[in-house]
């Protein structure tokens, strides 16, 4: 008798999107109220330092920085936050003060779509980064209690802001994002749904995505979805990956959905553009080789990986 995960294929496709490499023990439960503390008096603890969406780069490649760099840096031992634990070695964040100085010569801050596009540190790196940013961007907007407005306190090594008024506890959010695409037709003659907004690069076209709302499914959202932003009514739907977003701190859920009808009907307000392309074109937009420049989405997105699996299977 087969297993139930004989047919589950070898590589996983949420390994193949970028911010997906972290390899950080979090030991979610084992935190205290001195985690960063005693984390920080291991010689071997190192942090992720960012201002905003940059990273700050001790070397080419080289993200990490000593305890006595970040302080140098006026990062507060205080508002660090404990990502877990790399080869048993402590991994912390750090906000950069906007009024700190950077000798970029030396030390440069570079943006964190740009090193994923790049390649500018290792996917480990990458994906701790994104863990780093989603974290430090939750306590700079959870200052005050949601509950009472009293200011709150970093707690649980940096996992949990408590109010010391109403004593609520607040912990850091993931907001779901259904990305989908539409496929219509069967082999050769199989077409995909791609769309556009104002702000993409020249000639990018993308799998059509909007925020999961409360009460309901992640099939019913990419069906919702579809319908308000091209019109399309969808059928059946099948979970392709997953994918980490820390811009600010999103989960992308990755999708194929069948396309029971063909009528565009776009949202002028969402997108700029939404057609269909039939396999060939997908195929030249993911090799840049397309007649008239249209291009997918960069590798590191999951929109890049939803169309190459639909085009190569």
């Amino acid at each position: 008798m087969a297993g139930f995960f004989d047919d589950a294929p070898a590589t996983e496709a949420s390994g193949l999107v970028g911010f997906s490499g972290n390899r950080i023990d979090r030991r979610s439960e084992h935190r205290s109220a001195d985690s960063v503390a005693v984390a920080l008096r291991d010689a071997a603890a190192r942090l992720y330092l960012l201002r905003g969406d940059k990273v700050l780069l001790a070397g080419e490649g080289q993200p990490l920085f000593a305890p006595v760099d970040a302080t140098a840096l006026g990062v507060s031992a205080d508002k660090a936050v404990l990502l877990g634990w790399a080869d048993e070695a402590p991994r912390l964040a750090g906000a950069i003060p906007d009024a700190t100085t950077i000798d970029e010569a030396a030390t440069p801050l570079i943006d964190l779509r740009t090193l994923a596009s790049t390649g500018g540190v290792s996917p480990e790196h990458l994906g701790a980064l994104a863990q780093a940013r989603s974290l430090l961007f939750w306590h700079s907007r959870h200052g005050f209690c949601a509950n009472c407005g009293a200011a709150t306190e970093i707690a649980n090594g940096g996992y949990r802001r408590d109010c010391a008024t109403c004593s609520t506890q607040h912990f850091p959010r993931t907001d779901p994002v259904v990305i989908m695409l539409a496929i219509h037709g069967a082999g050769y003659d199989e077409r995909v749904l791609l769309g556009r907004q104002p702000q993409f690069p020249d000639g990018m076209y993308s799998a059509l995505a909007g925020f999961l709302e409360p009460g309901e499914t992640i099939e019913a959202a990419v069906r919702r979805e579809t319908l308000e932003e091209s019109g399309i009514v969808i059928g059946r739907v099948r979970y392709h990956a997953s994918q980490p977003w820390p811009f600010p701190a999103t989960l992308m859920i990755g999708c194929h959905a069948e396309a029971l009808t063909t009528d565009i009907q776009r949202d002028a307000t969402e997108l700029e553009d939404c057609r269909w392309f039939s396999r060939a074109e997908a195929e030249a937009m993911l090799t840049g080789t397309h007649a008239e420049g249209f291009k997918a989405p960069s590798p590191i997105a999951i929109a890049h990986r939803l169309v190459r699996a639909s085009v190569e299977r």
